[in-house]
């Protein structure tokens, strides 16, 4: 392995675990507005607890995502000294206003939530969450429209006399086709995880019938806010696929194993591949599923491998232009998987709260569904991961698609043992990092949404259910 191989290791590694906290702390964020929003409305001492309980775990994410991100900015200099060079005009203004307007935003009004308990007044300590919230969507839009300008890179011009990409356009960088669904999907996935960290951790205190009057109203709220972002996820998939077979059209044929082009294709349900002479030895696939995801209709031609490698050759000289095609074939499936079974686990959670049974252990599949909770905690951490990979393993051999080559991107004066060095430095920090944070959370999670010296809470308070229906 040579420097490139060992600099992508690195930079995959790194934004993977920084990925870990990212969707986290964006669903959680609103989650903790919500609680937060029903205290001020009610005046019920448990949406108080459940504000401050999650708001914690919050904050440590949180505090975990900066680390994390850090990193990954020194490694554009570092390890890809060519590919900050290239696209610096256009990447700075973006990444500027994420750590200038958002990051401040967020991190200023967090500092002003976590102090402000009973020092401002009510409606505007409530405002202050929110604000956060927009905080943390405003970073992760600026962010996504960095990266959507690799995935599709618009209004720009290459400075005819340096070889640079230079800045054209801010606002064709801002409303980037691409970004739109970019930035829903991630969003959506976001709100997702942060609902099924809540259900697990919620599902986790009714088996044991502690805080049940805290932790029912939590799910309640919870399983309502996966069910539609769950499903919305489905929907805005299916509009980035067809934006896919657009603008990178290799990518969408990778992840179905398509090697030949084909007229009402059908969707891969499972294959194995000869990569070394493209083609596929088992196949098994719903008709017509491929065209219908790429473009609503059952008969239209999806481009194949093949003929998209013999295209890109000739308008890009000779060369290897097919991503990993297991890897991407694999994730999408990974992905799309975890998807569904999430999907399925909040419509019934769904389905239990509008019956007002969602803490009733005494009913089998019931007591069932909330056993199964905080191991689902898991499936929307997979399903990002998997999303991820599948984003950016599936652009490559580009790291600008169509623009700059990901082996052209890298330092040139770094060594293969200066990648190397770091990478195991990183690999140690991160692991203790993460048994940290878990720790924490544990920790937080042991002790509980507990009622602070001098509160009062009253009993109707504690036994109210909007639903009618008990605990």
């Amino acid at each position: 392995m040579e420097a490139l191989e060992f600099a992508r290791l690195q930079f995959g590694s790194t934004t993977i675990y920084h990925f870990f906290f990212v969707p986290i702390s964006i669903g959680l964020a609103p989650l903790v507005a919500i609680f937060h929003t029903q205290y001020v409305r009610t005046g019920q001492e448990r949406y108080r607890r459940l504000a401050k309980f999650w708001g914690k775990i919050f904050l440590i994410l949180f505090a975990m995502g900066i680390v994390t991100g850090i990193v990954q900015e020194f490694q554009f200099g570092m390890n890809w000294s060519s590919y900050s060079w290239f696209v610096g005009d256009i990447f700075g203004a973006p990444l500027a206003l994420e750590g200038l307007l958002a990051f401040f935003l967020e991190s200023t009004f967090l500092g002003l939530w976590i102090f402000g308990w009973d020092r401002l007044s009510p409606k505007l300590h409530l405002a202050t969450i929110w604000l956060v919230v927009l905080g943390t969507h405003l970073s992760a839009y600026f962010i996504l429209a960095a990266n959507s300008w690799m995935q599709h890179p618009v209004g720009f011009v290459i400075d005819p006399e340096t070889g640079q990409a230079r800045l054209d356009s801010f606002v064709e960088v801002l409303t980037n086709p691409y970004l739109v669904g970019q930035f829903t999907h991630t969003i959506f996935a976001a709100w997702t995880t942060g609902a099924f960290v809540v259900l697990g951790v919620s599902a986790l205190y009714l088996l044991k019938g502690r805080d049940v009057e805290v932790f029912a109203p939590a799910a309640r709220t919870a399983v309502a806010i996966a069910v539609i972002t769950s499903i919305g996820v489905a929907f805005v998939g299916h509009d980035q696929a067809q934006r896919l077979a657009e603008v990178q059209p290799m990518k969408i044929a990778a992840a179905e194993a398509l090697w030949e082009t084909e007229a009402g294709a059908p969707l891969s349900l499972f294959a194995i591949g000869d990569v070394e002479n493209r083609e596929n030895i088992v196949d098994l696939g719903l008709p017509r599923g491929l065209s219908l995801l790429a473009t609503n209709t059952l008969d239209a031609e999806v481009e194949g491998i093949n003929d998209i490698q013999a295209r890109y050759e000739e308008e890009f000289g000779p060369g290897n232009y097919i991503p990993p095609v297991g890897v991407t074939y694999w994730a999408f499936r990974i992905m799309v998987g975890a998807g569904m079974v999430m999907i399925v686990l909040a419509l019934f959670g769904l389905l239990s709260s509008l019956r007002g049974r969602i803490a009733d252990t005494d009913r089998r599949w019931n007591r069932w569904w909330l056993r199964v909770l905080p191991y689902a905690v898991a499936l929307p951490f997979i399903a990002n991961t998997a999303g991820w990979v599948l984003t950016e393993m599936g652009r490559q051999p580009w790291v600008v698609y169509g623009v700059l080559r990901t082996e052209d991107g890298i330092s040139q004066s770094v060594s293969r043992w200066e990648v190397i060095f770091p990478l195991s430095g990183f690999t140690l920090v991160y692991g203790v990092l993460m048994v940290v944070t878990i720790g924490l959370i544990k920790r937080q999670i042991d002790k509980g949404a507990v009622e602070e010296t001098g509160e009062d809470v009253d009993d109707e308070h504690r036994t109210f259910s909007p639903l009618g229906g008990g605990y």
